[in-house]
């Protein structure tokens, strides 16, 4: 019976086969994978933050897939990669096989408004729990036309629109409280090796992590998907790939 590491030659040919744009690292979740710097330079450990309570998921928890998403709501990557995801969730969260995971990382170099709706997607989470994050969330990414255009004034009128009291919304944006939340993401992002925005980091059920930095169009998020889901069912609950001769015993 072959061990866990057997899995990185063909999860390896895998993520050759959807990669577009940049490069994806496969890694134990034991272990730390090193990450080429942008300038080619050095190396950074990807370390992913364990996924708890207080994250913001949709689809099944226990799923053997699961996209965790370190985003910028004013990345118009990150625009199109929300919707890929969407339709990812609608293909495969009904069925229990693939969940999201939404992390902030707001670049506020470029987009320094994207901070302030990060705190409002927060603020919405705490007043109407996680429906309404994801709400506001699809919402924010709807509207705003990107690369920091969104008027902010619009940041209440979408609470109202989900539902939320406007006044208690706009309470909790104006006190700050929920920034904390968002430089908690933030700084995990950075430990994760995220350099820029979308940055995926992929968890299977085996324990392997696939790093997917930037942004793929459906068909090769969709390929990836079922090219994990086909070697997670090769995969028993130990971890442990069964080959073909002991299923034949």
């Amino acid at each position: 019976m072959e061990n866990k590491s057997n899995l990185m030659v063909p999860l390896a040919i895998v993520v050759a086969g959807v990669l577009i744009a940049g490069a994806v690292f496969l890694n134990s979740k034991n272990d730390s994978a090193s990450v080429p710097n942008g300038d080619g330079t050095g190396s950074e450990e990807v370390n992913l933050d364990p996924i708890t309570d207080k994250d913001h998921i949709v689809g099944n928890p226990d799923a053997p897939i699961i996209f965790v998403e370190y985003s910028d709501l004013e990345c118009p990557f990150c625009k199109d990669a929300h919707d890929v995801m969407n339709q990812i969730i609608d293909k495969y969260g009904k069925t229990g096989e693939v969940a999201w995971v939404y992390r902030h990382f707001p670049i506020t170099t470029i987009h320094p408004k994207a901070v302030r709706e990060a705190e409002a997607t927060e603020c919405a989470a705490e007043l109407g729990g996680n429906t309404a994050f994801w709400d506001y969330t699809n919402k924010i990414f709807e509207i705003t036309p990107s690369n920091n255009g969104l008027d902010l004034d619009r940041l209440p009128e979408v609470a109202e629109e989900i539902g939320l009291d406007r006044a208690q919304f706009e309470t909790c944006l104006d006190s700050g409280r929920t920034r904390p939340n968002v430089e908690e993401d933030a700084d995990g992002a950075r430990r994760a090796g995220a350099r820029g925005t979308p940055h995926f980091i992929v968890s299977t059920k085996s324990g392997e992590l696939i790093t997917v930095p930037g942004f793929l169009p459906f068909n090769q998020m969709d390929g990836l998907v079922q090219q994990l889901l086909q070697l997670e069912a090769g995969t028993d609950n130990t971890g442990t790939t069964t080959t073909e001769d002991e299923v034949q015993e």
